[in-house]
């Protein structure tokens, strides 16, 4: 079956989905996006992904292009159509099309909306994180509006890129202070040798990760320690556990650190039971 995706109003063949040459999503990154995990055909933390776009989209000024309600329709029939019982939707809105000039257009113009779904396999998925993965470090060196989930990821890219090149799974930003912000696409974490677990306040300096805020729930349930301050790369290579979590890999232990092994270089039971737990405190609708 050939896949289907929602582009500006039409369900069209993937392979023939298209944008104007004049998107500004396309000339400048002007634009944000979501991803949100599907599995066993059900929408995970969808209100959470909505709320969070409707912050994107505030704070860059673009008008929604659409009702949420509406949104939410289209969403799950793009789902619908790709038969996506696990996978990801994602979907992406751009200010729209206009003459290309750098301010907004003088006129309002519709907001581009384009939403895709694709299965993927937990299995698999499970599997690496039952291994543990490696993560690399690189200089953190993105504007300071990481907060907004923008299209602008070309530092990400190039450090994905990096850590792929490296035989990793995920690459950290570390800043000018030595201090460990966010993942390329992931939020950052580690476990003290006081079983503490400490991830970077969700100010101006990450991303506000939805699977993060669900993981904060789980530890204030389970009565477990957690400091949200800055941790600094000598802190992460001495941690008894480190791990990142993200909407499309939930949460996956760090064993290897550039190229040091973190801990006992074994998933360790603090991130053992954040998996397990997860989907009990994640919402899931259909």
């Amino acid at each position: 079956m050939s896949r289907i995706a929602y582009v500006n109003g039409r369900y069209v063949p993937h392979r023939d989905a298209t944008i104007h040459v004049e998107d500004r999503g396309f000339q400048f990154a002007d634009g944000v996006y979501e991803v949100c995990e599907v599995r066993a055909g059900r929408l995970i933390d969808e209100r959470r992904h909505l709320d969070r776009l409707d912050r994107s989209l505030s704070e860059l000024r673009i008008v929604p292009p659409m009702t949420r309600a509406a949104l939410s329709v289209v969403i799950r029939e793009t789902v619908r159509q790709n038969r996506v019982r696990d996978g990801i939707v994602y979907l992406q809105v751009t200010r729209g099309i206009a003459r290309r000039d750098h301010a907004f257009p003088d006129k309002p113009i519709p907001a581009s909306l384009i939403v895709t779904s694709r299965s993927a396999d937990p299995v698999k998925r499970d599997k690496a994180a039952d291994a543990g993965v490696g993560v690399i470090t690189v200089p953190d060196n993105r504007w300071d509006r990481v907060d907004i989930k923008t299209v602008g990821l070309l530092p990400n890219v190039l450090a994905k890129q990096a850590a792929k090149e490296a035989g990793a799974k995920e690459a950290w930003f570390v800043d000018a202070k030595g201090e460990v912000t966010e993942g390329s696409s992931t939020n950052a974490w580690i476990v003290t040798a006081d079983g503490i677990v400490v991830t970077r306040p969700a100010e101006h300096g990450i991303l506000r990760g939805i699977t993060r805020a669900v993981i904060l729930d789980i530890l204030a349930a389970a009565g477990l320690k957690l400091e949200e301050r800055a941790f600094t790369l000598a802190e992460a290579r001495a941690a008894r556990e480190a791990f990142f979590t993200s909407a499309s890999n939930i949460v996956v232990p760090v064993v290897k650190l550039d190229g040091a092994v973190v801990g006992d270089g074994k998933p360790g039971p603090v991130v053992s039971r954040l998996r397990e737990e997860f989907y009990r405190f994640a919402e899931a609708s259909a």
